[in-house]
C-alpha cells in the first residue's frame, strides 16, 4: 500500500495589511483608500495552505513572534488544516508583517517586514530532520534567511526529498542552492533577478530557463501571468497557457501554483501535468480577495476543472 503523501513547507508566516485603491500611490502622494482586511499570509504559509485545502497531510515548519497577531495566523492555520506542531513561538521578536496595496485591475505592491521570520535557523531545520526525511517533498521560498533555506535544501538532498523553490523575493543565489533544487519556479521579474535576462515574451523566457536549468536546477517552471507558464527540462520546453478569469486581487496566484503544483506532485504525477493543476489553482486563487483568503478548496478545484 502507498505511503500517505505528506508535504513539508518550510518558509515565512505574516499578518498582511492590506488596503485596496483605485491605483497605487506615486511617490509622495496620499490616497483615499476602498477597502482595508488584515489577513493572515506569508510565502511559506500561503503554501501550506493551499496543500492543505487541497486535501494533502501538510506541516509548516516556521517562527512566529509573540504579540496579538500570532494567535490568529496560527488559529487560521489549524482552522485551514495544516499541521502547526513544529511552528516556533519566538520571544524576542514580533510576528512578520506584510503592508499590501491592491489597485483596481487587482494588481498589487508589497512591502514585507520579516521580524520573527528573519530568526529561523540551522537550528530550526535541525529540529525537524526527521519530518523532512519522510517527506514527500520540500517546500522553500526566500522570505526567511537565506542560509537557512541553502541548509534545509541540503538536509532534504541528504533524504533524497525533492525540493522545490520559489525564489522569491528573488536575490542572487549559491551555486549549491541551484544543484540541490529539483523544481524551481520564479515569476518573469525573479527571473530576470536571477539570470539578467528580461522576460517579455516565450523566446526569452526560454532563454532564461536554458540560463538556470545550466546552474544546475532540474527542472524550471517560470510562470507568466496571465500568458501561463514555461515549463523547462532537459527534455525541452513546454508552454502552458492560463485560463481566462476576472482578476479581483493576484495576491498569493503565485503561492496558490506552488502549492498546487506540489500536491500534485505528492501523489506522483507526471511535472507537466503537475504545473497544468498549480496553474488551475493559481488562477482561481486571483478571483478573490486577500492571500490565504482566495485560496480555492479541493472541491472548488474540482468544480472549476468540471466547468471547463
Amino acid at each position: 500500500m502507498a505511503k500517505e503523501p505528506i508535504i513539508t513547507v518550510l518558509g515565512s508566516m505574516t499578518m498582511d495589511l492590506v488596503a485596496k485603491a483605485g491605483r497605487r500611490p506615486l511617490k509622495g502622494e496620499t490616497l483615499i483608500g476602498e477597502t482595508f482586511g488584515m489577513v493572515p499570509g506569508g510565502k511559506g504559509a500561503n503554501q501550506a495552505v493551499t496543500a492543505a485545502k487541497l486535501g494533502v497531510k501538510t506541516y509548516m515548519v516556521g517562527r512566529l513572534g509573540e504579540d496579538l497577531f500570532t494567535e490568529p495566523v496560527l488559529q487560521n492555520l489549524r482552522k485551514e488544516g495544516v499541521e502547526t506542531e513544529y511552528i516556533q513561538i519566538d520571544p524576542t521578536s514580533a510576528t512578520g508583517i506584510a503592508h499590501i496595496t491592491v489597485d483596481a485591475q487587482g494588481d498589487n505592491s508589497i512591502i514585507v517586514v520579516p521580524q520573527a521570520n528573519a530568526n529561523l535557523s540551522r537550528a530550526d531545520v535541525d529540529r525537524v530532520e526527521d519530518l523532512i526525511a519522510r517527506s514527500s517533498l520540500l517546500m522553500l521560498q526566500l522570505e526567511v534567511p537565506l542560509e537557512t533555506v541553502v541548509y534545509a535544501a541540503r538536509v532534504a538532498k541528504k533524504h533524497q526529498v525533492p525540493v522545490i523553490l520559489n525564489p522569491a523575493p528573488a536575490q542572487p543565489l549559491p551555486e549549491e542552492l541551484y544543484r540541490s533544487v529539483d523544481v524551481l519556479t520564479p515569476n518573469e521579474t525573479e527571473t530576470e533577478i536571477l539570470t539578467g535576462i528580461q522576460v517579455n515574451d516565450l523566446e526569452s523566457a526560454k532563454i532564461a530557463a536554458r540560463e538556470l536549468l545550466g546552474r544546475g536546477v532540474k527542472t524550471v517552471v517560470i510562470t507568466l501571468g496571465e500568458n501561463g507558464s514555461l515549463l523547462a527540462s532537459a527534455s525541452g520546453f513546454t508552454h502552458i497557457p492560463a485560463r481566462k478569469v476576472d482578476v479581483v486581487d493576484t495576491t498569493a496566484a503565485g503561492d496558490a501554483f506552488n502549492g498546487g503544483m506540489a500536491v500534485a506532485l505528492a501523489a506522483g504525477k507526471p511535472i507537466l501535468d503537475a504545473v497544468q493543476y498549480g496553474g488551475t489553482v493559481g488562477t482561481l486563487a486571483v478571483t478573490k480577495f486577500g492571500a490565504q483568503s482566495s485560496l480555492p478548496s479541493l472541491e472548488e478545484v474540482n468544480e472549476f476543472l468540471v466547468q471547463q
